[in-house]
C-alpha cells in the first residue's frame, strides 16, 4: 500500500502550527475539501495531551466550529489526531491555513475561556462522557494561543515553508 501524505511529513521535526494537511477533489463532482493540521504539540519531543482533554477539546471545538456564522456550512469535520498531538479541520473548499486562522483562533480562544456544562458530555450523548477534562483544556488552548496562535508566521503555516 501507498503510505498516506501525513506519514510523509517528518515528524522529528515538524513544530506546532496550523498546515494545510492535504486538498482533496472529487473528480466525480468536482467538490474539493481542504484537511487542516491542527499540531499542539511538537511530535516525539514534548508530551502528548491526555485523552480526557484531547476529548473536551473535541466536544468545544466541534460545538464552536461548527456554530461559526461564516464557516458552520463548510465544516466536515473537527477531531484528533490518534498521537494526541493535535486535531485534524476538514471544510469544504479549496482553503489556505492563513484564511482559516481567525476560525481557529475563535475556537481555541472558546476553549480557552469556556466555563460550564461541556457540550455533549452527557451518558445519552457521549460513549465515553466521564472522560473529560475542561482544565487541561483550558491549558492547552491558553498554550496554543500563546505560543502558536498569537505568534504564527508562513512557517507554521505552512509543511514546506
Amino acid at each position: 500500500m501507498e503510505k498516506i501524505a501525513s506519514f510523509t511529513v517528518d515528524h522529528l521535526t515538524l513544530e506546532p502550527g496550523l498546515y494545510v494537511s492535504r486538498i482533496d477533489r472529487d473528480p466525480a463532482t468536482g467538490a474539493v475539501v481542504t484537511t487542516f493540521d491542527i499540531r499542539l504539540v511538537a511530535p516525539n519531543r514534548e508530551p502528548v495531551m491526555n485523552t480526557a482533554e484531547v476529548h473536551t477539546i473535541e466536544r468545544l471545538g466541534a460545538t464552536y466550529v461548527r456554530n461559526d456564522p461564516a464557516w458552520a456550512s463548510r465544516v466536515v469535520y473537527f477531531g484528533p489526531m490518534g498521537c494526541r498531538t493535535g486535531f485534524y479541520l476538514v471544510v469544504f473548499g479549496e482553503v489556505t491555513s492563513r484564511e482559516v486562522l481567525p476560525l481557529v483562533r475563535g475556537l481555541f480562544t472558546f476553549v480557552a475561556d469556556f466555563e460550564g456544562d461541556i457540550p455533549g458530555a452527557a451518558p445519552e450523548e457521549c460513549g465515553n462522557y466521564l472522560d473529560q477534562n475542561l482544565p487541561a483544556a483550558r491549558w492547552w488552548a491558553r498554550r496554543y494561543l500563546a505560543q502558536t496562535l498569537e505568534v504564527i508566521d508562513d512557517a507554521h503555516l505552512s509543511y514546506s515553508a
